[in-house]
């Protein structure tokens, strides 16, 4: 019988026990769970916050997931090395755990710079966990003062969250704009706007010189007291243990596209690997729910002896702030990278695509109600522009826009 371990019990971990099942119905997987917590959807803990949510409609899968799955599953331990030569897993407690093949899901950490004074702030958390979500619901009463370190995806999502609950919130962020990341300056002005008009302030352009218990120094030389700081710099995917085992990695760990890393029977996925992005033609992280869901899918089903591919990876993101929607994926080109950006503004936002070598690389839609999975399965399948009419596609995402047989082979129309 084949002794299965995933080590980490996210998305891509729930999607590796259901691709190895769906191969091998009676080998034994055993799941090695950090936190203490069934799997659940990281991105609603802010939805928690808001009080939209609880802690039992988050989690991704059913009660029943483990053991309807025949799952054994450690809970708060942590693994700490692989001994590829005898085959285990060793635990923080030091017992060992022997393995046919492993999946390491262990997604990424909070990147914390060093920061003057901050061991002198008292109240201080992260944002990545349910843990510290609840350990921040503690914390802030309607009096508090917030200060938010970081306007990327985790820091915004914690300030809306947190609106409402709070008498101010600042964010700051060494950028110059929000969502840098994802955003390009006109787009993030659509999303900043709208955060703003909600009571949330920012300083961007700016960093914390150093802190002395409740105040911020900043460099621009401005004050700020707070009450209660989040750190949402940014993250960094968990390398250590293949790194440590001798495998390969990069900014993460590298896999090929039936998600093996360069240790033999040992995988990766999720958060904390770097794999191809179509759209860029290069290596990079790709830190997001339903490639993790996929890569951990993907990764299963070849563990257990089948055949499948993760070959179409690209980054993509939906998101929404008070109301107002946010559309990305792949990559946008400028024009002096040799591409081409087809722009529309409306009244409640703008969309923009890019295009390189006949193809649509890349998307941002702000505001409106397009059906951008076109746009994404086009960026995946690397559909040539000349094959479709992208006059149409430029101003509306439709199936119209493609020949009849396309039609057919892709959307199942008849005319």
């Amino acid at each position: 019988m084949k002794q299965y371990i995933i080590i980490g019990n996210g998305v891509a971990a729930a999607g590796c026990i259901e691709g190895i099942r769906s191969v091998d119905k009676d080998g034994k997987i055993t799941v090695i769970s950090e936190e203490k917590h069934p799997v659940y959807c990281r991105p609603l803990i802010s939805y928690y916050l808001e009080g939209k949510t609880d802690t039992k409609k988050m989690n991704y899968r059913g009660e029943d997931f483990y053991t309807a799955n025949g799952c054994d599953i450690i809970y708060g331990k942590k693994a700490v090395k692989i001994d590829k030569a005898a085959k285990k897993i060793e635990l923080d407690d030091k017992s060992k755990l022997p393995y046919t093949s492993v999946c390491v899901a262990v997604g990424s950490s909070p990147f914390v710079p060093p920061m003057e004074g901050l061991e002198s702030v008292e109240k201080k958390f992260g944002f990545m966990t349910l843990d510290d979500t609840l350990a921040l619901e503690k914390a802030v009463t309607k009096n508090s003062r917030v200060l938010i370190v970081g306007a990327g995806l985790i820091g915004l999502k914690c300030a809306e969250g947190l609106h409402g609950r709070a008498a101010s919130i600042v964010v700051a962020d060494l950028a110059d704009r929000v969502l840098s990341s994802i955003l390009d300056k006109d787009c993030a002005a659509y999303m900043q706007k709208c955060l703003e008009e909600n009571g949330i302030e920012f300083l961007l352009s700016d960093s914390v010189k150093k802190f002395d218990k409740n105040k911020a120094y900043m460099q621009s030389g401005k004050e700020v007291n707070f009450d209660v700081l989040v750190l949402a710099v940014g993250v960094r995917a968990n390398v250590a243990l293949i790194k440590d085992a001798g495998g390969e990695v990069n900014r993460g760990i590298i896999v090929d596209e039936k998600l093996r890393t360069s240790i033999e029977d040992i995988y990766a996925a999720g958060d904390c690997t770097e794999g191809e992005d179509i759209s860029l033609g290069a290596k990079r992280v790709l830190a997001l729910m339903p490639n993790a869901y996929m890569q951990g899918h993907a990764a299963g089903v070849n563990m257990a002896g089948g055949e499948e591919l993760f070959d179409k990876g690209i980054p993509m993101n939906s998101i929404g702030f008070f109301g107002l929607h946010c559309m990305t994926a792949g990559t946008a080109y400028t024009s002096e990278q040799g591409g081409c950006t087809y722009e529309e503004k409306f009244d409640s936002g703008i969309k923009r695509l890019f295009t390189k070598g006949g193809l649509l690389t890349g998307f941002m839609i702000i505001g409106g109600s397009e059906r951008a999975g076109i746009y994404t399965a086009m960026i995946r399948e690397r559909t040539p522009l000349d094959s479709v009419n992208f006059e149409m596609l430029r101003k509306a995402a439709t199936s119209a826009a493609f020949g009849k047989e396309a039609r057919k082979e892709k959307f199942a129309m008849p005319h």
